[in-house]
């Protein structure tokens, strides 16, 4: 008797979906160390430079937003995809109000700007293990 095993082998993320994805994550975590930066030394550059990190995330994160709706079409569990992309719209949404705070006085940022970017970091984080985990082999038995 032999075994036999049917590998069904599932597509990966477009190469420009898996960029912004990871874009999305590495810039909103560079806003946080900006921010710690900024809670440690009060030295305003850091608010400004974590200010204008958010605003590349955000474009980052839409754009993976937008890949991530073109990419439900095809995907085999769309339950998955839902839940991907509602984090995508949570971190959007939040990013979007940190960004606010940001534009505020640098001063005014503090610790309300430092709360947000832990939050919107730790959820493109889990966006993007979901984004990614989607790839790789399937063994049917």
């Amino acid at each position: 008797m032999n075994a036999v095993a049917e590998t069904t082998y599932r597509r990966g993320l477009n190469p420009l979906h898996g960029v912004l994805l990871a874009g999305t994550f590495v810039l909103f975590l560079a806003a946080l160390l900006s921010d710690y930066a900024y809670l440690t030394s009060y030295q305003i550059q850091w608010a400004t430079f974590a200010s204008w990190l958010i605003a590349g995330a955000l474009v980052f994160n839409g754009l993976a937003f937008l890949c991530g709706v073109l990419g439900l079409f095809r995907a085999a569990d769309r339950r998955r995809g839902l839940i991907y992309i509602a984090l995508l719209v949570v971190s959007f949404v939040l990013g979007f109000i940190n960004a606010l705070m940001h534009a505020m006085d640098a001063w005014a940022v503090m610790p309300t700007g430092f709360i947000l970017s832990i939050i919107v970091t730790v959820l493109a984080l889990v966006a993007t293990w979901i984004g990614f985990s989607n790839t790789g082999a399937k063994v049917k038995q």
